[in-house]
């Protein structure tokens, strides 16, 4: 136990009944009533003056428990009925104690406090001492019985906290971990698509332009006219590249669903580039917004590849629910491309981690007449 509140009201409750008592006990001389009294003035005043700081330091857990012991003993011996001061000694022994073994034994001299306290108001007589021995067995058994059923319970809450806590910092942990692996993974993407694209084209237009000054240093204008062309061509390319990689990385927006969304993906690309793109949809149920933006991404990082790569003249995306699935088929009459030769490029890497967020799959089938992507997802339905 860390706070002492409900034992000041404990300390006090048991030292003011058990004075108040001793007054209207008959028979009883003032000098044992006066002499039970100071014990028990001496047992609350050491609580109050440094009992209640035993949890926090080491003399006055000693301190404390010694004189309350003390104090139990004589009181007891001045009048037996003081021996209820037990009701709260054996219990403050064994919040306060710091381990086991000590608290145990400060029970055992405690008992034996108390029953000494008794033979000698007794009389000090064989069967008072006999009684007081039975009475304090009785006492000590119990206490010590429910101090361990108690430190037990103390030790299971303690564990079972420390488990708790433990298992929230690693929640946070790997909480953590998802995100930096989710940023890490997108920094990787974006690092590659402009290792792959725009830095080479940039490249190659840098060394263009070194060849153009020398061939006009050189007086020779013909060469110079023919490099300008070469590097007008490669900077529209370039150009092209770098807005297939914004649009690759463009916020999807999906006001109506993804049907709409679809149409307007499509539309936009067709006027970019030219080539006709069809969208077919059937049977979606009506998905979550996750699972919308999943399914999207996926489409602009499959058109985004078309763009660079396939060389196609028409595109058809088709989106279809197929039971507990939907099913998303992006497919163009391209060249094609072994995946084999290129298992990490043409963007496929970025689709499988878009899908791997929602526990789905890609298919990929390409050959010298095209190629057909297809992506599978759980249809989460909005609730």
């Amino acid at each position: 136990m860390e706070n002492p509140k409900w034992w000041n009201v404990a300390v006090a409750a048991i030292t003011v009944a058990l004075a108040v008592m001793l007054l209207f006990v008959d028979g009883l001389s003032p000098a044992r009533i006066l002499g039970a009294q100071a014990s028990l003035f001496v047992f609350a005043a050491s609580w109050y003056l440094f009992g209640r700081l035993a949890w926090e330091r080491r003399w006055a857990e000693v301190a404390f428990i010694s004189i309350m012991i003390a104090a139990s003993g004589v009181a007891t011996g001045f009048y037996p009925a003081m021996a209820a001061i037990q009701c709260v000694a054996f219990p403050l022994i064994w919040v306060i104690g710091r381990s086991l073994r000590k608290a145990i034994l400060a029970n055992i001299v405690l008992a034996a406090s108390v029953g000494i306290g008794l033979a000698v108001s007794f009389g000090l007589t064989l069967e008072s001492v006999l009684q007081a021995a039975f009475t304090e067995t009785l006492s000590l058994g119990f206490s010590i019985a429910l101090g361990l059923w108690i430190t037990r319970i103390f030790d299971l809450s303690a564990e079972r906290q420390a488990l708790l806590d433990e298992l929230q910092t690693t929640q946070g942990q790997l909480a953590a971990l998802h995100r930096d692996s989710g940023v890490a993974s997108e920094r990787e993407r974006i690092s590659r698509e402009l290792h792959d694209t725009i830095a080479q084209s940039l490249t190659g237009l840098v060394m263009l332009v070194q060849g153009a000054r020398r061939d006009l240093d050189a007086g020779n204008n013909d060469a110079a006219r023919e490099a300008l062309a070469i590097i007008e061509g490669n900077t529209r390319e370039t150009l092209a590249e770098t807005r297939s990689l914004v649009a690759s990385g463009a916020a999807v927006e999906v006001p109506g669903g993804i049907v709409p969304a679809l149409q307007r993906l499509a539309e936009r690309f067709e006027r970019e580039t030219g080539v006709t793109v069809s969208v077919a949809t059937d049977a979606l149920p009506d998905l979550d917004r996750g699972t919308e933006v999943v399914l999207l991404r996926c489409t602009q990082e499959a058109l985004a590849n078309i763009r660079k790569h396939a060389n196609a003249a028409a595109v058809t995306v088709t989106a279809s629910g197929h039971g507990s699935d939907v099913e998303l088929r992006v497919a163009d009459d391209g060249d094609g491309f072994s995946e084999a030769a290129v298992p990490g490029g043409f963007g496929l890497a970025g689709i499988r981690e878009r899908l791997a967020l929602v526990d789905g799959s890609l298919d990929v089938d390409s050959s010298a007449n095209g190629t057909v992507l297809t992506a599978r997802v759980p249809a989460t339905v909005q609730s």
